[in-house]
């Protein structure tokens, strides 16, 4: 069934003036001669919404039942009756109901709201500060949240005289039950505002892009959330303001990848290298850094760097670097090299070398399980 609320966008608690606004504003962009005629469709269900929400009557059978509820509205006015009517006669008052409770706070909190930003892997290692652009409603600087124009005020509910809500006698299988339901006239709220505020159309609040400053702190990476207390909506009435959540991506990096708070890499290596040992410059987030190759480095080797990781979010310190060692066999000798090459085989006793299979350790199960998951 289509939720007529979540069609014209407006909560279910919305006033007749919100829903007509919303009509209003929904029409003028989906409207088929506006729009065209592929929109005829959307149009319909937002007429049909329209007309539903802003008839009291109609609006309380469809938050009763729905759709449903509306089939006993006319004929024999016992039909429609809900069992929800009888309990709340009963019950409303002893529970808090809205004869208990008195006319609805026109300030309400504001919703949270949500924007991502992209970081680079350093901004991710060390911290950085940013300032969003994000667009909020914000407090209307016209009326300052009393939605009336300025020098006017709320005028107390002539239908409800400012209790929020209204008895009415309805015809039920138990006789006639007095029945107590939020005032339509004036929302609920006890009060109107006979002169709404020109800024912000009495809403007390207006929509407008403004500049929030960050510092996104060290160790952050894809699917953290920052909170920002107090940085989202407003609220309707000039009421408190939401929370503004900032969620990290991290980009990738074209050299480094990172494991939780641990950064990796390979260096390629000659072979002459990784036999005889050297002192290569690494260059890393950090800046030039020296790494010693120690003689009889073997492939897939790995050298650790202590602390030029990335910064860890929940504690001090930092995680490591690990350089793992790509040991490069060369594919093309000339006449010499080959020959020299045949004197160290020689040398060693390698001509004719055997195979020797290496034990099934731990390790080649690290490799395989790394290379599955695409690391």
């Amino acid at each position: 069934m289509t939720d007529y609320y979540e069609v014209l966008g407006v909560s279910r608690d919305a006033t007749t003036e919100e829903i007509k606004r919303a009509y209003r504003k929904l029409a003028r962009t989906h409207h088929p001669d506006v729009a065209g005629p592929v929109e005829a469709e959307r149009f319909k269900d937002i007429t049909a919404a329209h007309e539903v929400l802003s008839n009291p009557e109609k609006r309380r059978a469809y938050d009763m039942g729905g759709m449903p509820g509306m089939n006993g509205m006319g004929g024999d006015a016992g039909a429609g009756f809900a069992f929800s009517d009888i309990f709340e006669t009963f019950f409303s008052a002893a529970s808090g109901g809205p004869a208990a409770r008195g006319p609805v706070p026109r300030a309400r909190r504001g919703q949270d709201a949500l924007v991502r930003i992209d970081v680079d892997l350093a901004d991710a290692t060390f911290g950085t500060h940013r300032d969003l652009q994000v667009e909020t409603a914000v407090m209307c600087g016209t009326c300052h949240g009393t939605c009336s124009r300025p020098g006017t005020g709320p005028r107390t509910c002539d239908v409800c005289g400012g209790r929020g809500s209204v008895q009415r006698v309805a015809r039920s299988f138990l006789g006639q039950v007095m029945t107590t339901q939020r005032c339509d006239a004036c929302g609920g709220f006890g009060s109107t505002i006979p002169d709404p505020c020109p800024e912000c159309a009495g809403e007390g609040r207006v929509r407008t892009r403004r500049t929030i400053g960050l510092d996104v702190p060290a160790g952050v990476e894809s699917g953290t959330r920052i909170k920002l207390t107090g940085q989202g909506e407003v609220g309707p009435g000039g009421g408190p303001a939401g929370d503004l959540y900032v969620e990290i991506r991290e980009r990738a990096h074209p050299v480094f990848t990172r494991r939780g708070d641990d950064l990796h890499c390979t260096m390629a290596l000659p072979v002459t290298a990784a036999a005889l040992g050297t002192v290569l410059e690494l260059e890393t987030l950090d800046g030039a850094q020296q790494v010693d190759i120690r003689p009889g480095t073997q492939p897939e080797q790995v050298v650790t760097l202590r602390g030029l990781g990335v910064g860890r979010l929940h504690g001090g310190g930092r995680g490591d670097l690990h350089v793992h060692v790509d040991v490069e066999v060369p594919t093309q000798l000339d006449e010499r090299q080959e020959q020299l090459l045949r004197e160290l085989a020689a040398l060693r006793g390698e001509e004719r070398p055997e195979a020797r299979l290496a034990p099934a350790g731990p390790g080649m199960f690290a490799r395989l399980r790394d290379k599955l998951a695409g690391r």
